[in-house]
């Protein structure tokens, strides 16, 4: 695996609101992360995972710190340089799919083609996630796994640098939630995105990379998974 750094996360600090109301969502965190590595951020609700996952995705802006994604400044941008960022750069994978229902799934990937120019074939990328036989179908016509690597697939067309997925498998049952698992994973391993994943989940870190471990805003411990386990080695 290169040790290319393709993100980092210096000294980052995210505060909502104004005087007594001022809540710190994110609190000085610093953490680098390489191309092609599978990465978890690990946290219960409201240590910040979120936020510092918006931030990367060009959603939110830090209220002071650096944010750098392949060499770019990411908290300096303006409006018309995030959103090129976002398309450019990023894909993202919802726990609710984020599925338009009047299009087919064959359509639902092929709008990446209106914001990227070089997106991929939505049907290789369909096939890619073991759907091409659905291209087809309607999201009301397949189950929440399918319609999930529906929209992994359409993360993937964007061919963006990195992906993010906001708890992906939390809206999936154990068996299909570990199809998924192993998607992201051959992503970064077989074809070299960066996925970056945030969860409450402890048993999906067990297949990272590396774990950034999150509670009230700060990161607690940055673990390295010299072997980490296949997804048929969990317990889930």
């Amino acid at each position: 695996m290169t040790e290319k750094k393709v993100v980092e996360f210096k000294d980052v600090v995210k505060e909502y609101g104004e005087g007594d109301g001022k809540q710190i969502a994110v609190n000085h965190v610093d953490f680098s992360i390489n191309e092609g590595e599978f990465v978890v951020i690990l946290g219960q609700s409201g240590a910040g995972k979120s936020t510092v996952l918006n931030m990367l995705g060009g959603m939110d802006s830090p209220t002071s710190g650096e944010i750098i994604v392949d060499d770019a400044e990411v908290s300096k941008m303006n409006d018309k340089q995030l959103s090129d960022y976002r398309a450019k750069k990023i894909g993202f994978i919802f726990q609710f799919y984020n599925l338009i229902p009047s299009l087919t799934a064959y359509e639902n990937v092929a709008l990446t083609k209106s914001i990227v120019k070089d997106a991929l074939d939505p049907i290789e990328m369909l096939e890619r996630v073991g759907l091409k036989d659905h291209a087809k179908k309607f999201p009301s016509q397949m189950s929440g796994g399918e319609q999930q690597r529906v929209s992994i697939a359409r993360a993937l067309a964007k061919n963006p640098k990195i992906i993010l997925g906001d708890e992906p498998t939390g809206a999936l049952d154990s068996e299909t939630g570990v199809i998924v698992l192993k998607l992201l994973i051959e992503m970064s391993h077989k074809y070299s995105n960066t996925v970056i994943v945030v969860t409450h989940n402890a048993d999906i870190a067990k297949c990272a990379d590396k774990v950034i471990r999150m509670k009230n805003g700060r990161i607690r411990e940055i673990k390295i998974n010299e072997a980490p386990l296949s997804v048929e080695e969990v317990e889930w």
